[in-house]
């Protein structure tokens, strides 16, 4: 179901020169290209983004579930990859960030988008922060 659904923001990503409808309307949205912590097997999820000195932020949210989502250990264990922004696709090396970086990009990702917010008080874990800078 869920690989269904990316797909889906995946083909309007790339069918309108990286926008998409539905909730995700006027957010900032890229197309993460990762590899499998374990296949190598090339994986690619939609997700949203803050725009950050270095990069991009990107949030393993997983919408507050009690794990992170598959696409985090693909980064951790393989930081090489490449992000879709916009009509653009540019190679990128991920960082997990923690302590004051962190909660910057964390407190601003949840004032603007207050749904990141309700992840948060839906889970026990610290949603970690990646981001994205340039390779």
């Amino acid at each position: 179901m869920a690989e269904d659904w990316n797909a889906s923001i995946i083909k309007e990503f790339r069918e309108n020169d990286g926008k998409v409808g539905g909730r995700f309307k006027g957010a900032p949205i890229l197309l993460l290209h990762s590899y499998g912590a374990k296949t190598g097997q090339e994986r690619v999820n939609p997700m949203m983004y803050q725009s950050v000195d270095d990069g991009w932020a990107v949030f393993a949210s997983k919408g507050g579930a009690p794990t992170n989502p598959d696409w985090y250990y693909n980064l951790v264990a393989n930081p090489e990859g490449a992000i879709e922004v916009g009509t653009e696709t540019i190679k990128v090396k991920g960082r997990v960030v923690d302590g004051t970086e962190r909660e910057a990009i964390w407190s601003k990702q949840k004032a603007d988008y207050p749904n990141f917010a309700e992840y948060e008080r839906n889970t026990t874990r610290e949603i970690p922060v990646i981001v994205l800078e340039r390779a």
